[in-house]
């Protein structure tokens, strides 16, 4: 008869939710709904796991067993973007075999209000996702303090290890495709330049500016297909964000472009509403692409033309990193590729 020990991969299938979400159950620290944090205490109940095996040092002996996980945005994007919760999944994954925990955090500057700052926190490894300038006092006491970081899309320096993803080459691919049918005249849709996010028209002296690692890769990668493209920050990674940014760039017929390039599929889904709200007909008079290969509810009869990330895989990779440092190994920085998948948003220009 087998005596392994249930861990919180076992209780998050039984309980029908992630990984990461049980996770965070059990850490205590970041909100769920009451329905959520019942069925995963139920689950663990029924399989016998009382949270983190003390045995196991919850990593390592001594340790806290929790690996803090850093956004520069909102907590929930950790819930409600599919790319977020793809990957904070792999992660959970990943250190599931010692029964880790993961402790959501905000950047230095937004986690002081709300009382939780991955400087102070009783982590044993800190996972960035991304890299900000507001970060590199946050990163320099971790690092003092001994505290394993791993970075997933962003530069933290020559020693940190980074799970990357070729955004720039990606959205040049992607930029190119389109740009090989005939449309000359493109606008781009940025995710958030900054924390906070704030919308708006992005010009040479605000490009400059863009703090955020991923939103300036993937501007390169389409700049260098069409260099004199009008650009627009939108507000978040979000169907809303999207539509508010389309009804903005396709609203004058004498300006307006004939492909937009979103950084999102759920910012490409807005696009194209607000295309349809407009009269206008995706992809017979404008032309849209997205960024990431999920499936976005409700877009229906349109299937995206994107570019495929391995969301979950880069998670994984973050907490083998994270394993590898704890065991006092080396963890080398890797980087995926991104995939095209062409939809029915795009097509010759008329």
């Amino acid at each position: 008869m087998s005596t392994r020990r249930a861990t919180i991969a076992d209780v998050a299938r039984t309980a029908g939710v992630s990984p990461s979400t049980a996770s965070v159950v059990f850490s205590g620290k970041t909100p769920v709904t009451d329905a959520t944090r019942t069925r995963v205490l139920d689950a663990a109940a029924a399989l016998g796991y009382t949270g983190p095996d003390p045995r196991a040092a919850s990593l390592r002996l001594g340790r806290s067993g929790i690996v803090g996980v850093v956004f520069i945005g909102h907590l929930g994007a950790a819930f409600v973007d599919p790319v977020v919760r793809a990957m904070m999944d792999g992660l959970a994954e990943a250190v599931a075999p010692v029964d880790a925990a993961l402790l959501l955090l905000r950047d230095s500057a937004g986690a002081a209000a709300q009382g939780a700052r991955a400087t102070t926190a009783p982590i044993d490894a800190a996972v960035l996702v991304g890299c900000t300038p507001a970060m590199a006092e946050s990163l320099a006491m971790l690092r003092a303090r001994g505290v394993p970081v791993v970075v997933i899309e962003g530069d933290a320096g020559p020693d940190v290890p980074r799970v990357l993803l070729d955004n720039r080459e990606a959205q040049r691919t992607l930029a190119e495709r389109v740009r090989a049918l005939g449309h000359t005249e493109a606008a781009i849709v940025t995710l958030p330049t900054h924390r906070g996010g704030v919308p708006g028209w992005i010009d040479p002296d605000r490009q400059g500016q863009i703090a955020i690692d991923v939103v300036r890769d993937r501007l390169a990668g389409a700049r260098e297909v069409y260099p004199h493209a009008a650009v627009f920050a939108a507000e978040a990674s979000s169907i809303d964000a999207g539509l508010a940014a389309g009804r903005a760039i396709l609203a004058d017929p004498a300006t307006r472009p004939t492909a937009v390039l979103a950084q999102s599929d759920l910012l490409a889904a807005g696009v194209v509403r607000a295309a349809e709200e407009l009269g206008l007909t995706v992809p017979g008079d404008v032309s849209v692409t997205g960024f990431d290969g999920i499936d976005v509810d409700g877009l229906a009869p349109f299937v995206l033309t994107t570019m495929v990330q391995p969301a979950a895989e880069k998670g994984r990779a973050a907490g083998a990193a994270v394993m590898a440092m704890l065991d006092g190994e080396e963890a080398p920085s890797v980087c995926f590729r991104s995939v095209y998948r062409e939809g029915n948003t795009t097509a010759p220009r008329r």
